[in-house]
This record gives structure tokens, sequence and C-alpha cells, in this order.
């Protein structure tokens, strides 16, 4: 994770500089912040069990980005368990107020998946997938037209669904 101070320039068109979006958030209490720079790789729901009893709901929603675009400030807890396909997940949490941060995988070690709700303004994001839709509740309800897998899909983010 790089620090990041300012909007970054990324090109010219049209003789006008392009500015790169910068994202921030944070946990309820403010213990927490973070940054990142750019666009997310891809926005998931993910239901997997996992997910339902760290959210205390029927699914989690994240927004996956590279790993060197984010800033984080604060001394987040982490958790580390086993995914049933042997990778290691860590999920990043607020010591003080437990707001689920970030959660990252062995799997995709560049890559960090940030809570959508911590975001200062999350409307800039569309979920674009559904993960281990065979745990959805009944009474989660979420976008049926959004691609579906039963179980984690086997891709990266660079040949994404």
């Amino acid at each position: 994770m790089k620090h990041i101070y300012e909007q970054k320039l990324v090109g010219l068109w049209l003789d006008k500089p392009a500015v790169e979006k910068i994202h921030q958030g944070g946990c309820c209490c403010g213990s927490i912040r973070y940054q990142v720079t750019g666009e997310p790789v891809i926005v998931a729901h993910c239901h997997c069990q996992d997910c339902q009893r760290i959210s205390g709901a029927g699914h989690t929603t994240g927004a996956m980005f590279n790993i060197a675009d984010v800033e984080i400030s604060g001394e987040p807890g982490e958790y580390v368990l086993e995914a049933n396909n042997g990778n290691q997940v860590t999920k990043g949490f607020c010591r003080n107020c437990g707001s689920p941060i970030f959660g990252r995988n062995s799997g995709s070690v560049e890559h960090i998946t940030l809570s959508l709700g911590t975001f200062d303004d999350s409307s800039y994001f569309d979920p674009e997938v559904v993960i281990f839709s065979r745990n959805k509740k009944h009474w989660d309800i979420t976008d049926d037209s959004l691609p579906g897998f039963d179980t984690q899909p086997d891709w990266k983010p660079d040949n994404k669904p």
C-alpha cells in the first residue's frame, strides 16, 4: 500500500489533464481511514457463510482494487480464516468499533477488497457479480440480473467475467 496525498494526473486529453478518481472511507468511529486511487477491478456481492457471519447479514459487498493504490491509516485488527479452496482470507476490521474494512486473499495478493458500506460515498459503485449464490438467503434481496456463481469462480481480476 502506498501513501496518496493528492489527486494524481494520469494523462492529457484535448490538452486538459485527466484526474484519476480518489475514493475515501473509514470505520464508524473514525479510527480507521483509507484512500484509494482509481477504478475498482470489480465490485461483487459475496454470499459465502463467512461473509454472512462477518457482516451479520445475507452478504457483503466489496470493491476490489490494486493494493498499491490503497492507503490505510490507523491500526486495523485482522482475522485470518481458511477458505474452502485452501486460500488464506484476511479480514480487516476496526479494533474499536468493529466495522469491517477490507478483505485480502492469498490467491490474489496484489489486490484488496474494501467493504462498500465503509466508503464516504459508495453511490459511485455498482455491483457487477454475485459469488457464492448457492448460499443466498430468500430474505436477502439483490439484483437477479447480475451474473452469479454458485461458489468462488476460477478467475483472476485480469480476466474477470
